[in-house]
């Protein structure tokens, strides 16, 4: 940058808060095969080539986050809609058209609606797809974006306040929707509505935290029930109103720490977009992250 002009930085846009990353989002699937029907072949998702390969459970990539699909009782989260960028809307469109007879009889669909395509699962969870944009996305071809949790009027805000005042997480309450930041451009979104689909209570969220400790410190000291897993993991199954202690909202939380063994692990994710007949040499494993140029605000 040439003169004596300084470029006016929102240094608060880069916060991220204690939340660093949301590492998975789990729901129990009866059939895998159907699972890789819709995740891998419809999707355009990877299946994790190194960890869970057996058929009672199923890990899928996108970008740094996954899906945790162990064999049960399907999960049907009808008030939850989870957040995806995709490389390519069109790709995907044709990717799911080829799916559509392998999954008929069950709840799968689709549909192109303005900036995105609306996808529901062979359970009935529901997805919505994203092209890659700067502005929305940042830097990504594929991300676990968002997860948008429905919840009762009036419950938005205090939820907001557990995550910032327990959590140390950035979070905001705006116009009946909390947003609370889980990493570089992911979110977890409780927006109010007047009659909100029940909580599920088979599903969870994982996030990694940088302040493992104090968290969880705080919410003993508001006797809120912890399950122990291990040394670098613990779970809380509802989020509890600061003033009273009473529960807002159900929701499985698996929570680890940035030294639990599996944070920072590389994730394999394959080219959707690479065929028999137009195969390119090289292109294999999708760059899921854009290249971004260091900016400069003066010439060298």
């Amino acid at each position: 940058m040439t003169g004596t002009q300084k470029p006016a930085y929102d240094r608060a846009s880069e916060d991220l808060g204690n939340i660093v990353n949301l590492g998975h989002v789990n729901f129990r699937v009866p059939d895998q095969g159907l699972a890789t029907s819709f995740y891998m072949s419809g999707l355009g998702l990877t299946r994790d080539p190194f960890m869970m390969t057996g058929v009672s459970n199923m890990w899928v990539n996108i970008g740094d986050s996954q899906f945790h699909l162990p064999t049960g009782p399907a999960t049907v989260a009808d008030g939850v809609l989870t957040g995806l960028v995709v490389p390519d809307l069109a790709d995907l469109a044709v990717r799911l058209e080829r799916v559509r007879k392998e999954l008929e009889g069950t709840k799968f669909d689709f549909r192109s609606v303005e900036d995105r395509v609306e996808v529901t699962c062979p359970w009935g969870n529901r997805f919505d797809c994203y092209a890659p944009d700067r502005q929305r996305f940042g830097p990504y071809r594929q991300l676990m974006s968002f997860v948008r949790f429905e919840v009762p009027r009036g419950s938005a805000a205090p939820i907001a306040r557990f995550y910032r005042e327990v959590m140390g997480a950035v979070s905001r309450f705006d116009h009946g929707e909390a947003r609370v930041s889980c990493g570089h451009h992911q979110t977890m979104i409780f927006a109010e509505c007047d009659a909100p689909k029940p909580a599920c209570h088979d599903h969870h969220v994982q996030f990694y935290l940088a302040d493992f400790s104090g968290p969880y410190n705080r919410m003993k000291g508001m006797g809120l029930r912890i399950n122990e897993s291990s040394q670098w993991q613990y779970q809380i199954v509802s989020i509890p109103d600061m003033a009273s202690g009473a529960e807002i909202f159900p929701l499985d939380h698996e929570i680890r720490s940035m030294t639990h063994p599996m944070f920072g692990r590389q994730l394999i994710n394959r080219n959707p977009a690479q065929a028999i007949f137009s195969y390119a040499a090289g292109q294999d494993e999708l760059n899921w992250r854009m290249s971004e140029p260091m900016r400069r605000d003066r010439k060298e």
